[in-house]
């Protein structure tokens, strides 16, 4: 395990490297994410400024939950990138040499490209959970700050998870299914908001099915101290970040029956 990791460290570092290399470029595409998510904040704000509040949720808090999803989703989405050449490697043969070497092929997937770019999306996240703990007037204790970096924790396992279940979808389709981005860019987007809103078909899918109701909603209101009008126990709130531990170690069984049905292109 130990050597494993000192190798994603060797991968990430060439990746980190390379992108380096043009630090204007870098930049620029750091701070157009930035911005960009910057933008998607004040669509928030314009709505809660027309409005009020959101079935009594006020800005604040609803920012809270806006900047933990963010902060999650921008690590996984630079952590995972290397996972959407999968469907290509699958139509050139390019899987062939990742499978011959005595290594993983999720770390050597994962040690492809570290994105660094997505930085402005997680600095942009940071800023606005920062605001809202302070506007939303949160209680912190080393016990709530635990539960938010489980919470983070999580998320990233959760959203990395469907990235490999996009990326397993290719040894039967070839293709990368499109479909997938409804719940990876799409569910980035609903738990921007308390699941709370939604209808309860939908609230129960978000649960239980694909859990992104664990890692943001149900530990934000934990650390909010605000009750849930769905009626969530307290315990499982707590509890609730290890649902997308448990979906990022099920879908990892689901990529390995997907390299087991791989036949290569017979070229």
């Amino acid at each position: 395990m130990t050597d494993a990791f000192r190798l994603y460290l060797r991968y990430i570092g060439i990746s980190v490297r390379a992108q380096l290399q043009y630090r204007a470029a870098f930049l620029l595409q750091s701070f157009g994410h930035f911005l960009i998510t910057g933008i998607e904040f004040l669509g928030l704000w314009a709505l809660f400024d027309r409005f009020g509040s959101l079935r009594g949720w006020r800005l604040p808090e609803v920012a809270f939950l806006y900047g933990m999803a963010d902060v999650t989703f921008s690590i996984a989405d630079a952590a995972a990138r290397g996972f959407d050449r999968v469907s290509s490697m699958v139509k050139s043969g390019e899987l062939d040499r990742i499978l011959l070497r005595p290594r993983s092929t999720v770390l050597q997937l994962m040690g492809t490209e570290l994105t660094i770019k997505r930085v402005g999306r997680f600095v942009q996240g940071i800023a606005i959970l920062v605001w809202a703990s302070h506007a939303g007037g949160v209680a912190w204790s080393a016990a709530k700050l635990a539960l938010l970096v489980a919470a983070v924790a999580g998320g990233v396992c959760l959203f990395f998870g469907l990235v490999v279940l996009q990326a397993t979808s290719a040894f039967w389709t070839t293709e990368t299914l499109e479909v997938w981005n409804a719940f990876t860019y799409g569910g980035n987007y609903v738990v921007q908001y308390p699941i709370s809103i939604y209808r309860p078909w939908f609230q129960r899918f978000f649960t239980f099915v694909i859990p992104m109701a664990c890692v943001t909603y149900l530990p934000g209101i934990a650390i909010l101290d605000r009750p849930d009008p769905l009626g969530v126990p307290v315990a499982f709130q707590w509890a609730a970040p290890l649902a997308g531990f448990a979906f990022l170690a099920l879908s990892l069984q689901v990529w390995k029956l997907g390299v087991r049905r791989y036949t290569s292109t017979g070229s």
